[in-house]
């Protein structure tokens, strides 16, 4: 497998999995800076123009952040092997699937989105003061949201959840980017996620100081 990322960008919660779940992958970077996710040779991979990408070892490429890490964590990336975390229930995997769908469509794509590309939902850049600042309340909101479903997800002990690969980012760019105060369920498993392995390799192979190290 090849997962197609960019430094901090969403894709690093991708890349965390990945180290978790063990199994053999490559990576390439894809620069947003410089526009490279706009580049013929990266738009014949994933002509939506972002990342991540994932190309499957049967040449697939699978696109949208709840997609790849659906099936990464799975199992189904792996045939031959057991789901990650074997024993979960339907319901379960429904609200881990909840998890990841509100914090990527709603925490990042309507909150982080306004602080960061505020002309995306404004032309005038006057307003863009206060475009970002209702990313910032939306971020907020999202993460008080958030934080009673953290109860329900399985101790870090067995392993990281479907959940945390997109908790990760989110909590990265909040906390660590930010410098947002967060609800202590999430700043907990953050900091606890921070601690792994996995992401001490992420964070050096994509070129990031790993924050409070």
């Amino acid at each position: 497998m090849k997962l197609y990322y960019s430094p901090g960008a969403c894709s690093i919660g991708l890349h965390v999995l990945l180290e978790e779940i063990g199994a053999p992958f490559e990576t390439q970077k894809v620069d947003l800076r410089a526009g490279e996710q706009f580049a013929p040779w990266y738009a014949a991979i994933n002509p939506k123009g972002k990342v991540p990408a994932l190309q499957r070892d049967d040449g697939r490429v699978l696109t949208e952040f709840p997609v790849i890490a659906h099936f990464l964590w799975s199992g189904r990336s792996r045939p031959e092997e057991a789901p990650h975390v074997p024993g979960l229930s339907a319901d379960d995997l429904l609200s881990q699937m909840e998890i990841v769908e509100y914090a990527v469509g709603t925490v990042h794509m309507q909150g982080f989105t306004r602080i960061i590309r505020p002309e995306k939902f404004s032309p005038d850049e006057a307003t863009h003061g206060a475009v970002k600042g209702q990313g910032v309340e939306i971020v907020r909101a999202g993460l008080e949201i958030l934080a009673p479903a953290v109860a329900g997800l399985p101790p870090l002990s067995r392993g990281i959840s479907l959940a945390d690969a997109a908790l990760f980012y989110v909590l990265f760019w909040a906390v660590d980017r930010m410098k947002l105060a967060v609800p202590d369920p999430l700043a907990s498993r953050y900091g606890s996620l921070k601690t792994r392995p996995s992401v001490s390799r992420v964070f050096a192979r994509e070129g990031i100081a790993l924050p409070g190290a």
